[in-house]
């Protein structure tokens, strides 16, 4: 199980002499997406702590695109010595992999687990003209709607489909798709009224929140949000199954050794243990999330893509192109 206690015995597990292993050149930090995103924020505060405590300077590539698979695919065929590792999350390696017909890499062989670093969990937000405040109505305003009530995405086959096709099965109602480029296009159509409900991280929507042009109805994960304390989460609201959180993770190449992956991960941790680390992450939006061992993480990872995959396949999403 995953756990939120912080790895406080890592640096001495670093200095164990059954995990000798150390890098002996620089490592390369692939981020699938391109800089300035949450994804690039977190890599490189992770990689600077992570290097100090194994001794080589960490080299942030970023390589957007697909979806995160250009980006995968090359830690998938790097050398499996640990000396290229993968910032990979819920959405490009396990949406990606289900919604792409065709993948240029295995997502469970080409890849070894590290940790977990953190996650976000989504917000469930309606336009106000929808009369619901709380999932349950929102259940019974969608069984009445003719025609039904529509929810938005950033794209087809993105986190946000995903994430509405889940909410629309938990709540056992229709509701149909409505696919935008990007999160800006929703945000405007979804205020004015042309689309009722989307499924988000919370950032980009803060300020229409508050500000009252969109009703946040749930937080789809399991604690509340510190910037929206008010808002129950869908475990509080009856549906335990929405959970829809973006979480951030380190991957190497498949086939690396055991041992060098428990290195990797025990650098890990010491670095989110950090308190500048927890700061910047939380101040983020980023709940501080961490792995007991690889073997746990790994474990967590198998189950987020069973349930991913059911949602995806009952839903019948598939990216386009």
């Amino acid at each position: 199980m995953l756990t939120r206690r912080l790895a406080l015995a890592a640096p001495a597990l670093l200095a164990s002499p059954a995990l000798a292993w150390l890098p002996d050149r620089p490592i390369r930090l692939v981020i699938p997406f391109t800089p300035g995103g949450t994804n690039d924020i977190i890599g490189r505060l992770v990689a600077d702590g992570m290097a100090q405590r194994l001794g080589q300077p960490i080299v942030i590539e970023n390589r957007g695109g697909a979806g995160g698979m250009i980006g995968a695919d090359i830690v998938a065929k790097a050398a499996p010595d640990g000396h290229t590792l993968l910032l990979g999350g819920s959405g490009s390696l396990v949406i990606t992999s289900f919604v792409h017909r065709r993948l240029p890499y295995d997502p469970i062989r080409d890849f070894a687990p590290i940790g977990l670093m953190g996650s976000a969990a989504n917000v469930i937000v309606v336009n106000p003209q929808v009369p619901a405040s709380t999932l349950r109505e929102l259940q019974a305003v969608a069984r009445r709607a003719q025609p039904p009530l529509t929810y938005a995405s950033p794209g087809v086959g993105s986190t946000g489909h995903a994430a509405g096709a889940l909410l629309a099965q938990a709540l056992e109602v229709e509701m149909i798709h409505v696919p935008y480029r990007g999160t800006g296009p929703v945000l405007t159509d979804l205020i004015a009224g042309r689309v009722q409900v989307f499924t988000n991280a919370l950032a980009p929507m803060q300020p229409q929140v508050l500000a009252g042009q969109l009703r946040a109805l749930a937080i789809a994960g399991r604690q509340r949000s510190t910037a929206l304390p008010d808002v129950p989460t869908t475990i509080e609201a009856g549906f335990p199954s929405v959970q829809a959180a973006t979480w951030f993770s380190l991957f190497a190449t498949g086939g690396t050794p055991p041992e060098r992956l428990r290195v990797l991960h025990a650098a890990l941790n010491a670095t989110m243990a950090e308190p500048e680390v927890r700061r910047r992450l939380t101040e983020g939006g980023v709940d501080i999330e961490t792995s007991e061992s690889p073997e746990a993480f790994w474990q967590f990872y198998l189950a987020e893509r069973a349930r991913w995959g059911e949602v995806i396949r009952r839903a019948n999403i598939q990216a386009e192109g």
